[in-house]
């Protein structure tokens, strides 16, 4: 399939579905949920999420409405779960296309059922408890807190308009080996349970209940529940340093070609700002790739990207669209060899990246920008290319 070689991803959907059913097997017999929000972190939702399915996925998370709607178009038709805020207006389309809402607050129970109820049916709702991340959810960071949050979910059942279906919470630190964030981490997990067993306890049985995003489905399995929430591990990252798990196999590699090839003489800088200066003759590749298309400018003269085959250090300041590579040594090298930014051999990784720019790899992934096309590959072979550009 024919794409413009300029900088693109590539995308290995046999890796991202033998992550996922390496998940299935450790999760067992929990249901795994495949968050894809953000585009599937960076890597296109669509087919993303199609290969999910012909793996076996029943689930996926995003995080708001506009996200979920655009999988119904791309044929998704397993269940979607909306994490975040979704405008109580909006719950005809909630119900319309069979999504289930995040239910945070009393207060969102009962605008959302409200607007249900005019719209002539039910939101599909899993409950959202927050045991000690503080972004949403019914407040439970406390035993103290536990039976008024669980008087304040038992409360939802009752309101005409919502089918509370599920229940779920967010761990803060389960990436961490540190001692008070492994206690924090039990903490949260104790205080969802408590939860869980106060609803029982008033005859509130729910279908679904999860609490493990990807470390702690990888550093606690047992706490599975019902289904388990995977992220980053399905794209063959692990969750952060400490935390790993054998098998995954990364997901994404981003390339681009050399547009010019010369020679830096001795005492010679590039780039803006000239932060490069030339100890000796360098023979440097132009590179079609910066800051624009994702690759983060904090790089500049210390990112590494690989021409055939070779690591090849970024050289003075990234640009907005372009940046230089040292190639001395590298035979071979001139105007359209492809050239990996990131992801393969001899470049850095997403975690190289992540580190040296003081972030995670989530972010450099989230990061893509549009203009870089998606390329799918099944068995080593481009089977789509997203061309985000063209379809505008």
């Amino acid at each position: 399939m024919e794409f413009e070689k300029h900088c693109w991803a590539e995308v290995d959907l046999d890796a991202l579905a033998h992550n996922f059913r390496l998940l299935q097997r450790h999760a067992a017999p929990s249901t795994v949920c495949a968050v894809v929000k953000a585009g599937a972190y960076g890597h296109g939702d669509g087919l993303v999420c199609r290969t999910l399915e012909d793996a076996g996925a029943k689930w996926f998370a995003v995080s708001c409405l506009a996200e979920a709607l655009h999988l119904r178009a791309s044929g998704v038709k397993g269940e979607i779960l909306i994490l975040g805020h979704t405008d109580p207006t909006c719950a005809a389309s909630l119900i319309q296309h069979g999504l289930t809402q995040a239910l945070f607050s009393p207060e969102y129970a009962a605008a959302l059922a409200e607007n249900a109820r005019k719209a002539g049916g039910a939101v599909r709702c899993h409950l959202k408890v927050d045991t000690g991340m503080g972004r949403l959810g019914f407040q439970a960071r406390s035993e103290e807190e536990v039976p008024g949050c669980v008087a304040a979910l038992d409360a939802c059942f009752d309101l005409e308009g919502l089918a509370i279906t599920g229940m779920f919470q967010h761990f803060a630190v389960a990436d961490s080996h540190a001692q008070a964030d492994i206690a924090y981490t039990r903490r949260q997990h104790d205080l969802f349970v408590q939860v869980r067993e106060g609803l029982a306890e008033k005859g509130r049985r729910l279908e679904t209940v999860h609490c493990c995003n990807s470390a702690a489905l990888v550093e606690h399995p047992e706490w599975g529940m019902d289904m388990v929430r995977p992220g980053i591990v399905l794209y063959g990252c692990d969750p952060s340093e400490e935390v790993h798990l054998d098998g995954l196999r990364p997901v994404l590699t981003v390339k681009t070609v050399v547009s010019q090839v010369k020679t830096l003489q001795e005492g010679q800088a590039l780039s803006y700002g000239l932060q490069y200066t030339a100890s000796e003759p360098r023979k440097v590749a132009t590179l079609c790739v910066g800051y624009a298309d994702g690759y983060p400018r904090l790089l500049s003269n210390q990112g590494v990207c690989a021409v055939q085959g070779k690591p090849a250090p970024v050289l003075g300041r990234v640009c907005m669209d372009q940046m230089m590579v040292d190639v001395t040594g590298i035979d071979g090298v001139e105007e359209g060899t492809e050239a990996v930014v990131f992801g393969g051999p001899g470049a850095d990784s997403l975690n190289d990246v992540a580190e040296k720019v003081g972030t995670i790899p989530y972010e450099i992934m989230c990061g893509l920008a549009l203009r870089v096309p998606r390329v799918y590959l099944r068995g080593g072979q481009c089977v789509f290319v997203a061309d985000y550009l063209k379809q505008m």
